[in-house]
């Protein structure tokens, strides 16, 4: 009997033994799914796409990714790095809005998305870009290239060349419009770097003509034009402004859409969709996604007191830096952030600065990443006189200060 006893409390032990070892093995498997889902490795938001992304404009943040690398056609999306060039031209004053352009045999060749342009037609700078930016027409983006660069070919050489700069890998262009050639390819990464350089630098003019859903060109003439936007969700999607559709046979649908809320604004991109329709259902899957999830915030504010530049060859030998930025933070909802590392660089002015120059910067390191904002003083600084030298040299033999 007592033998029995002992075996029967072995079983039970052994029993229970296995029991939490399941229960261990289960909770693991638990807390490895919720980290999977968190990463969003289990989860497709872009079910339709082939490829997809999403990103944070401020920071650069992968926030979803689904074959981001993969090389694909990337259609009139092309057209983003199009008209990155074609307002840097305006902003630097080589290219007018008002000026007119006479387009080129060449240019009113192209076939595709256009606008019918005709050999020798003249046409305003903004016209062509607005009818590239609503209606993506590729005749308008040649004839602007045309214009940036001398030929279509030297302005696909520029755009080649901004892409190196952006050290992106997965792209190549051989035309300013995106039909299809084979060794015209790109990535929902590279796009999103794209997309997200054009609107650091032109936010605010690229978004007033891609938000429009319709306007029109050759106004007051028998030939006036009726452009309709080729995203619809700038019209049927609360936000969304933006940025540019694209679609042939072999690249199918693909849309780089944006969207700003406060001071977050998030990048969507997606390849190779069926239809339209289920193309737009993933980019609203992803900005749905983003906005829901994650959320900016303010880490310190713009004009805040970081430091006091101490430099005895100055008058005066001490002035405060505050922030020329305010410094945010993309997380999760409901993330905490504490006290983070920081370092302070400073420029040492040689003859002085004016109240608000910069003369050096703050970096805050969050989970590694480095995260700079730029330093300014708070009232003008000169060069110390040689009598005022002479004093606090002597101060600092007498006093030791």
């Amino acid at each position: 009997m007592k033998r029995i006893k002992i075996k029967k409390l072995f079983v039970y032990f052994l029993f229970l033994m296995v029991v939490n070892l399941l229960g261990v093995v289960s909770l693991n498997a638990l807390a490895e799914e919720e980290q999977n889902n968190e990463n969003n490795t289990t989860v497709d938001l872009a079910p339709n796409s082939k490829s997809a992304i999403l990103i944070d404009l401020n920071t650069g943040k992968v926030l979803y990714e689904k074959n981001s690398h993969e090389q694909l056609y990337p259609a009139s999306m092309t057209k983003i790095m199009s008209m990155h060039l074609i307002l840097e031209e305006i902003e630097k004053g080589n290219m007018t809005w008002d000026e007119v352009i006479t387009v080129s045999d060449h240019a009113a060749s192209l076939g595709g998305s256009q606008i019918w342009l005709e050999p020798n037609e003249k046409m305003t700078v903004e016209d062509l870009f607005k009818s590239v930016a609503i209606a993506s027409a590729n005749d308008s983006v040649v004839a602007l290239g045309e214009r940036v660069a001398g030929s279509e070919e030297m302005f696909v050489k520029m755009m080649n060349e901004r892409v190196k700069e952006l050290g992106l890998k997965d792209t190549n262009f051989m035309n300013p419009h995106g039909l299809t050639d084979e060794d015209h390819y790109s990535s929902a990464y590279d796009m999103s770097m794209m997309a997200r350089d054009l609107l650091k630098d032109h936010e605010e003019t690229v978004t007033q003509y891609t938000s429009l859903y319709e306007d029109y060109i050759r106004e007051d003439t028998d030939d006036k034009f009726w452009l309709v936007n080729t995203n619809k969700l700038v019209k049927y999607y609360e936000g969304i402004d933006g940025l540019k559709t694209g679609f042939t046979p072999e690249a199918l649908y693909c849309l780089t859409a944006t969207k700003r809320v406060g001071n977050m604004r998030l990048i969507a991109v997606v390849m190779g969709a069926e239809t339209s329709q289920k193309r737009n259902a993933d980019i609203v899957n992803l900005i749905k996604y983003g906005f829901s999830q994650y959320e900016v915030v303010d880490y310190v504010d713009k004009g805040v007191v970081m430091d006091q530049y101490e430099n005895m060859m100055m008058k005066p030998n001490n002035v405060d830096v505050v922030t020329k930025e305010p410094i945010s933070f993309l997380v999760k909802k409901g993330t905490e952030i504490k006290d983070l590392e920081q370092d302070i660089e400073y420029t040492i002015p040689k003859n002085g600065a004016k109240a608000g120059d910069t003369i050096g910067k703050i970096t805050i390191y969050k989970d590694g990443d480095p995260y700079e904002v730029e330093l300014t003083v708070t009232e003008d600084i000169e060069k110390a006189g040689i009598f005022q030298l002479f004093g606090r040299m002597f101060k600092n033999v007498i006093y030791g200060e």
